[in-house]
């Protein structure tokens, strides 16, 4: 009920629109998170931004690279492979602009 809750609440999570490749689209509810990335390459440090997503895996069973997600008119590819939550209830993918 808690995870519900969260992903029902219009400040933590909005509506997107998640297309399978080659599939159909859904209306889902997904939490975002931009945060920054830095990461070491050799001696140097990169900074990047990056754009994760939850979604659940009731409304997203099996999410894979290439799927689109489009959030508030922009869209998005999902790229490298999806990380499920210990409780197996919410998978979190990087997404990567189109």
């Amino acid at each position: 009920m808690a995870l519900d809750a969260l992903f029902a609440d219009d400040n933590i999570a909005r509506e997107a629109v998640y297309t399978p490749e080659g599939g159909t689209p859904v209306l889902v509810r997904v939490v975002t998170r931009r945060a920054d990335e830095t990461t070491g390459f050799g001696d140097a440090r990169l900074w990047s931004e990056t754009t994760r997503v939850d979604l659940r895996v009731a409304e997203v069973p099996t999410p894979r690279p290439g799927d689109r997600i489009e959030i508030d008119g922009e869209a998005f590819l999902i790229q490298g492979e999806p990380v499920r939550d210990r409780e197996r209830l919410v998978w979190t993918v990087d997404l990567r602009p189109t």
